[in-house]
Formats: structure tokens, sequence, C-alpha cells
């Protein structure tokens, strides 16, 4: 009981939160995509790395070719350049073997690249550079100017032992003791990620990690097979708001398109979902409290689902208000019934009681009779009032043959002549098919009919019986009030007018109609109809 109270007073958010946080999640979609600015991030440090890549290879080119028409057979070198060096950490790959492809792939990744720290400051050469080295280095001063202009990336020609014999700086100082340049002196392409410390920084650009770092890339230059120097170059990602501004119409028009679909999300939900749901509400609460003119559809029933609910909800209120009608009714004509028979007892025994020994015989008979006579229609209306509460909660289903039933019925009622030409499946148990065919026989025998001819047929949706007998028939007038109930026309005779009511009721608990049709003779005929399940329709 506990268990089931707690469940039962369990929190449950409303709709409207429920369509806040949708919408919030909505918004929250673009502002997830901060969450792959890393993604977008690492892209832009890769094709930085390429693109160094690609400008170093082509001065490297340039340099070799330039240090073979300078310094000629007698130019000095440094280690050489085996096959099968490993030159990324991807895997081993053939970099610098003449006639061959040698693809340098990029290799930096901020998911797994470590970031150290900012380059080292050049130190002063152990030895100077070769002649030879310094004119190479004079001619490709202003191809790395240019270069360098264009691309906005910082480059440096060093010798052999590391100095640096070309750029706008730092000439005739040693690098070799910096890492990627250390690897690129033995023969392999090196890059790294390095910490970039701005002077100025501003404010804005601190968000971006791309502002934070500079790649650097080492290129050997190699030379009959020997590494003759390297192409030293460094170049700042691009930073990711920088992208955004530059691209920022389509930005624009992309939160343009997250605003307008949020909005028309919450117009959706709300007039599809929430205010119906609050109008059926309202609409409950009025019927609930017994306002009739609330029985009407909604304006606006949203969708599918919630116009069914609301359709249920009003059909089931307005069965609920027919019933209430109908208990109301149904009470006062009880009362009214009742009070009849027992007013007349009453007064019969009082009478009994006042005279006393001074009333004769024969008006105290007359008046034990009456007292009887009361009784036994209290009684009978009583028996019938149980039988119409019996037929209100029958147990629907069963079948049933209807010669049976009508076969049962011929010793229930001596001197009536029933007769069926033909048979037929009844969909209701035997018992309720007798209380039907019971009562329509007992009110033809009532009004002095001693035959009755059943007849029965199918046009494959329904299947209809009709009940005729060859009494007095039903007058014109009284044809709109036979199935109401306590509508008798035998009331001093014992009558209670609720066969029919009975009648009636058993057949609508099983999907069946009765209705008194005309008759080419004056006696009474009731057609009753069953609609066939859908299974069986057709």
């Amino acid at each position: 009981m506990i268990l089931s109270r707690s469940f039962r007073d369990k929190w449950r958010p409303p709709l409207s939160l429920v369509v806040a946080g949708v919408l919030g999640i909505m918004l929250l979609v673009p502002l997830a995509g901060i969450a792959f600015f890393r993604v977008y991030e690492n892209q832009l440090i890769e094709t930085t790395e390429a693109e160094l890549i690609a400008q170093s290879a082509a001065i490297a080119s340039a340099a070799a070719q330039r240090l073979e028409e300078t310094g000629g057979e007698d130019l000095p070198h440094g280690g050489k350049v085996l096959q099968g060096a490993s030159g990324t950490s991807r895997g081993p790959v053939e970099l610098y073997v003449l006639d061959q492809w040698r693809p340098i792939l990029p290799e930096l990744d901020l998911t797994r690249t470590p970031v150290l720290p900012r380059r080292p400051p050049p130190v002063p050469a152990d030895l100077p550079p070769h002649p030879a080295y310094l004119q190479a280095g004079e001619a490709i001063e202003r191809i790395l100017q240019d270069t360098q202009k264009t691309t906005l990336a910082g480059f440096r020609l060093l010798d052999f032992n590391g100095v640096v014999i070309a750029g706008r700086e730092e000439l005739g100082l040693s690098l070799a003791h910096v890492e990627e340049v250390r690897k690129a002196l033995s023969g392999r392409y090196a890059s790294a990620l390095r910490e970039r410390v701005v002077d100025n920084p501003q404010p804005i650009y601190s968000i971006s990690r791309g502002t934070s770092v500079r790649v650097f890339v080492a290129m050997p230059i190699v030379v009959n097979d020997r590494v003759a120097g390297v192409v030293y170059a460094s170049r700042t990602p691009s930073n990711i708001l920088k992208e955004m501004f530059l691209k920022r119409e389509a930005v624009f028009w992309v939160v343009v398109f997250v605003l307008a679909a949020t909005f028309v999300v919450g117009f959706i939900f709300a007039r599809a979902i929430s205010g119906p749901i609050k109008a059926l509400t309202r609409r409950s609460l009025a019927i609930g409290n017994g306002e009739r003119e609330a029985l009407v559809p909604l304006a606006i029933h949203g969708n599918r689902e919630i116009h069914a609910l609301s359709e249920s909800m009003l059909e089931m209120s307005r069965k609920l208000f027919e019933r209430n009608d109908y208990i109301s009714t149904f009470a006062n004509h009880v009362t009214h019934e009742l009070k009849t028979p027992l007013t007349s007892i009453q007064g019969a025994a009082e009478l009994l009681q006042d005279a006393g020994p001074d009333l004769s015989d024969q008006d105290r008979e007359k008046f034990l009779g009456n007292i009887l006579r009361d009784t036994e229609r209290a009684s009978r209306l009583l028996n019938r009032l149980r039988d119409l509460a019996r037929a209100d909660s029958v147990e629907i289903g069963g079948n049933c043959r209807l010669g049976e039933v009508l076969e049962s019925l011929g010793n229930r009622f001596p001197g009536v002549s029933i007769n069926w030409p033909e048979d037929a499946e009844l969909p209701m148990a035997s018992e309720n098919a007798r209380i039907v065919f019971e009562n329509l026989i007992d009110n033809a025998r009532n009004h002095g009919a001693d035959r009755i001819h059943v007849t029965a047929g199918s046009n494959g949706a329904e299947l209809h019986i009709l009940v005729r007998d060859n009494g007095e028939g039903i007058s014109a007038g009284n044809s709109d009030q036979v199935f109401e109930l306590f509508f008798t026309t035998r009331r001093q005779s014992g009558g209670t007018g609720m066969g029919l009511g009975i009648v009636r009721a058993l057949l609508k608990a099983h999907r069946g109609k009765i209705a008194l049709v005309p008759s080419d003779e004056p006696a009474a005929c009731f057609e009753i109809r069953f609609e066939k399940p859908p299974s069986e329709k057709g």
C-alpha cells in the first residue's frame, strides 16, 4: 500500500517543462558543436602541416640544386640517407631514395602529439658555414622572403651542421639542438607542436587553442643521397574564430536556421500538444462540475492521438450524463410505482386497525384482498427491477440456437403456439436469450395472442429476427412509448411496463437492437437485429 501511494504521488514533469527541455536541447545542439571545434582545430593543424611539407619540399629541392651548382663535388655533406629510414611516426617509409615516389603525410594530432615548450633560442655555432652554403643561402634568401610574404610562414635554411644560412634572422647561429632539427639532420622528416607565446595577446584569441600553438616542420635537404641541410619552417594554424568570421555569412544563416527551427518546434508543440491538452483539462474539469455545455468538441485537437482522447472523453462524459439522467428518471419512476401499492396497503391497514371489531367481515375481506393484491403488485415490480438490474449488468458473450431457446419456452406458456420455420445462431447466452423471448411472448399473451411466429434471416452484416403475434396489437399512439420503462396499458391488471425495457437493455448489451415494425395485420410485430462482428461480415 505504501509503495502504491509512493508511486502515485511521484513527481512527474508537466508537459510545458518537457517542451521547454526539448527546446533547450535544440538550442544546445549548436553549442555542443563547440566540442567538435577540437576536431576542426586538429584539421586546421593537419592542413597547416601539409602546406608546410609541400612548401618545404619545394624549397629543399631548389636548395639542393643550388648547392650542387655552387659546391660541386667538393661540397661537404652530413650523414648518408639510408633506404627504408623511418620518416614519420606512422611507420617506415622510403623517403629519400632517388627516382622513387616519397610522399610525406601530416603526422601532427592534438589528441596524440604532445605540445612542446616554446622553441629554444639559437646558440653560437661551433663551426662557421662553408662558403658554398653561404652562397646558396644568399641565392635562396629571396625565395624564402617571397614565400613568407605569401604564406605567412617562417622559413630558415640550415646547413648540415644546423647553422642558419638563410632567413630573416638568426643567421650564423645554430639550431642543431632543437629536437625536430636534430631528427632532420639525421635524414628523417620531423614535425612538432610547440607553445606559441604572444607578446600582446588579445583575450578573444585565447578561446582557440589554435592560436596558442605553432607548427614546426624540418625537411632534410638531400644531395647525392646525403643530408646537405634542413629547411626549417613554422606557421601558426588559422584561428577558429577567424575562420568563422571569414565564413560569417554561412554561420549567420546557420544561427537563423537553428532559431527558426526552435521556434517552429515550439509552435508545433504548443499548437499540437500543450495547448489542446490544457484545453482538454479545462473541459474535463467543467464536465466534472456538471456543465453540460462543455460537451462540445475542442476548437483545436492538435494531433490524432489527442483528438481520439478528446472524442473518447466527451463520449464517455455523454454516456455518464445519460446514465445519470437514466438513474434519476428510473428512481423517480420506481418511487412512483412503489408508492401506489404501498399507499394502498397502508390505507387498508390503517382502516383495519381503526375499525377494529366494528368492521364487517365483508369489508375486512375486501381490505385484506386489496392488501394482498397490492403486495403482489409490489413484489412483481421488485422482481422486474431485479431482472432489469441483471440486464444492465449482464455478462456479454456466448452463443445459442434460436430453435432450442423457443422449444424450451413451449412448456412455459401453455396455450400459446410458437413456431419458427428456420433456425439461426444467436450471439448471446441461452439464459439471456430465454429472458428476451420470454418477455416478448409474455407481453403478446397478455394482449390476447395465442400464436407466435418467429422468422430469422441475414444480409451478411446483420442477423435480423421478426417476432409476430396475433394479439390485440399496439395502437399508433402508444407505439413510440412501448420501450419506455414503466409504460403500460395494463396497470390495473398488474402490468409493470418493464418487460420491453428489460428486452432492450439485454439486446443493447449484446450489440443488438429491437424495434416495433409495421405489420399487415393488426397484431404486433417486433424486429430484432444483431450486428455481426467484423471478422464475420461479408
